[in-house]
């Protein structure tokens, strides 16, 4: 498992992420409903291991951040989904 998806919020940028190949943070921030302080810091620890690659432009006049997941951060989230996988199987007795 990898320790850092495990929070909801990391784990849920990672998956939004995988869908699309890229989102601003103001979209980012309303789907997941976070504070620009809390989003921040968790967006911060993803790219600090190396899990998204950051674009910064300005539209109108006004700065916009793009996300995208890496191939890191991809290859991390398939190896945690596995994991959670197998983990929800064992506890179901083996039962799909």
């Amino acid at each position: 498992m990898e320790r850092i998806l495990e929070h909801r919020s990391r784990l849920a940028l990672c998956v939004l992420l995988n869908r699309n190949d890229c989102m601003s943070f103001s979209r980012l921030k309303g789907l997941l409903e976070e504070t620009d302080g809390s989003l921040g810091a968790h967006l911060l620890k993803l790219e600090k291991e190396g899990y998204l690659s950051v674009r910064k432009e300005f539209r109108d006049r006004k700065p916009v951040t793009w996300y995208s997941l890496t191939k890191r951060g991809k290859e991390a989230l398939d190896s945690h989904l596995g994991s959670l996988s197998r983990l929800i199987r064992q506890g179901s007795g083996g039962r799909s």
